[in-house]
């Protein structure tokens, strides 16, 4: 016979999953409503208008899409691109790729635009690759998760728009913890997710878009064959699932019935939204700010190093070196094992050498810092690394004490 699950407790430091708000998981006990209750549809509702707020979007759309980030930049992509359509991907780090993996099965010509994962790009360099290839669709990566750093959008976004292109842009690292203006950079879609900085459980989505994808949806809308034989369209949009087309009006006041909504990740979404709003986006991001300088005297009071610029690092994300002659998993186990606090790892070239301390959400508590400097210190302090001892809460306590 099976046993009754036990889940034990951590301290989440990773850069998603976070922990989840327990306000958000409480919303998640809630009794289920059938998706077409009035009370369903009017929490569906408030959800399409607090997405729009860490956005810092007026966009009319604004909504979910069951599936985790990944089914976001799906949908995204595929209703914008053509077979045989140009897409300009700048790469500096490891999502950029997933963004051509997408867009290689939608069979898009695709053009990357690499650089090494220390530092993002200069935004004329990616302008300038944008003249040269003259792609119909530019897709990037705000915040990338493997090495820590954001990008400028501001100026490749206005250049996107004077010259009639698409902008698309992966905020799941940044959405949430840090400011984001869509509507100034000019972006035409971007997507977030739940399981980072909204605290909630991975399985939702995040989208919002401009009347210019609009057009763009509606000139390819299908209506689903068992809905009505009516309303077919030769360019329809490649999945059924992810069909943003029809995704919209599930959304909308027309309600299409596309599937089966899932009401306690909406539940959820609504109070992870909501206790972002409550707590105010300016506070939020000083929060995540706070966080994460605590979080780098720390790391500095022990002498270790940082990947990459720190001046273009997320407050969301820290990479560290591992030092010298220590083997990095080993000491995440130890604290895992030991002190209950997770931390990652890094992707490709990364792996091995990088750790990555997550400062998101629910998870970027003063506790949280202190907690896990205290553990990465004793964990290195137990296989012989040579640090400074005793010294990285002292410093993340002076932070906190200014």
């Amino acid at each position: 016979m099976f046993s009754e699950i036990s889940v034990p407790s951590r301290t989440i430091m990773t850069p998603g999953p976070v922990e989840a708000h327990p306000v958000a998981l409480r919303a998640m006990s809630a009794s289920i409503l059938g998706q077409f209750d009035p009370s369903f549809l009017q929490i569906m509702d408030e959800v399409k208008e607090m997405i729009k707020i860490p956005f810092g979007t007026k966009n009319e759309q604004a909504f979910a899409i069951d599936g985790t980030s990944r089914s976001g930049l799906e949908a995204a992509l595929i209703a914008l691109i053509e077979p045989g359509d140009k897409v300009l991907i700048p790469v500096y780090g490891r999502f950029a790729y997933l963004l051509g993996e997408i867009c290689e099965r939608a069979q898009a010509e695709i053009h990357y635009l690499e650089k090494e994962w220390d530092a993002p790009f200069e935004q004329d360099e990616v302008i300038q690759a944008i003249a040269e290839f003259q792609p119909k669709i530019v897709a990037m990566v705000h915040g990338e998760t493997a090495n820590g750093q954001m990008q400028s959008l501001d100026k490749i976004g206005r250049y996107c728009r004077e010259n009639d292109l698409f902008f698309v842009v992966d905020m799941v690292a940044t959405y949430g913890g840090v400011p984001l203006e869509i509507d100034e950079w000019a972006v035409d879609i971007a997507i977030a997710g739940t399981q980072k900085c909204v605290s909630v459980p991975s399985g939702l989505a995040l989208i919002t878009y401009n009347k210019r994808v609009e057009k763009v949806l509606d000139a390819r809308y299908q209506k689903e064959l068992g809905l009505s034989k009516d309303i077919r369209n030769e360019n329809h949009i490649s999945s059924n699932y992810l069909d943003l087309s029809q995704l919209q009006r599930y959304w909308s006041e027309e309600r299409i019935n596309h599937h089966t909504e899932a009401t306690s990740m909406v539940y959820g979404l609504h109070e992870g939204l909501r206790m972002l709003i409550q707590e105010g986006m300016e506070n939020v991001y000083a929060r995540h700010a706070l966080n994460d300088q605590a979080i780098i005297a720390g790391i500095k009071a022990m002498g270790l190093g940082f990947y990459g610029q720190l001046s273009t690092k997320m407050p969301t994300v820290t990479p560290i070196m591992i030092p010298e002659g220590i083997d990095g998993e080993k000491v995440r186990a130890l604290m895992l094992d030991e002190f209950a606090v997770e931390i990652a790892s890094s992707f490709g070239a990364l792996q091995g050498k990088v750790w990555r301390i997550g400062n998101m959400g629910y998870s970027s508590r003063k506790s949280n810092v202190l907690h896990v400097l205290s553990a990465l210190e004793g964990a290195l302090n137990y296989y012989g690394a040579a640090i400074a001892k005793g010294e990285a809460v002292k410093a993340a306590l002076a932070i906190y004490k200014k």
